[in-house]
């Protein structure tokens, strides 16, 4: 869907990506937490148990994606980049970031230039155990040069698009 079409008062928040995030690791919703707060106190609530699994289900991915493109803070995107890097591999994490950033909203292309940064993370065995020995870790999933190539075709045709 094109960012022109898309009405970006029916675009989903930080809060509710965040909310959604906590809902499928049954974190509870920080109910005394105040609003202006909520999100961040759950993304913090999420980031060590997103961490601490090797594998997680498809129906993270989603989430965790728009959880890291509507961050408004680009040091802070990474609680939800690192896990999906490490769950889904690097090369889907960047696919997605590439596609928010040609076809999103105007809030949604710049998140994924916040996050497509963090997408870089090295991965660690000591970071995650989907990469600790004995491990077995599809290489395929972390493969991203094809990508890494489309998305700076995409930042130099936006370039040439302001000249």
């Amino acid at each position: 869907m094109e960012a022109e079409e898309r009405d970006e008062a029916d675009a989903p928040t930080f809060l509710s990506s965040a909310a959604e995030v906590a809902r499928l690791l049954h974190i509870d919703i920080a109910v005394g937490v105040p609003e202006s707060q909520r999100a961040r106190h759950l993304a913090h609530a999420v980031r060590k148990p997103l961490l601490e699994r090797a594998r997680l289900p498809e129906e993270f991915f989603s989430p965790l994606m728009t959880a890291a493109v509507y961050d408004p803070d680009p040091s802070f995107c990474r609680w939800f980049v690192e896990p999906a890097v490490y769950a889904f591999g690097r090369r889907r994490v960047m696919t997605a970031l590439l596609n928010y950033a040609r076809t999103g909203t105007d809030a949604e292309q710049a998140g994924a230039k916040r996050a497509w940064y963090c997408a870089h993370v090295p991965l660690r065995a000591d970071r995650s155990p989907a990469y600790a020995p004995g491990g077995s870790r599809d290489s395929a999933l972390d493969e991203s040069q094809d990508v890494v190539a489309e998305w700076l075709e995409y930042a130099a045709s936006l370039d040439r698009n302001e000249a």
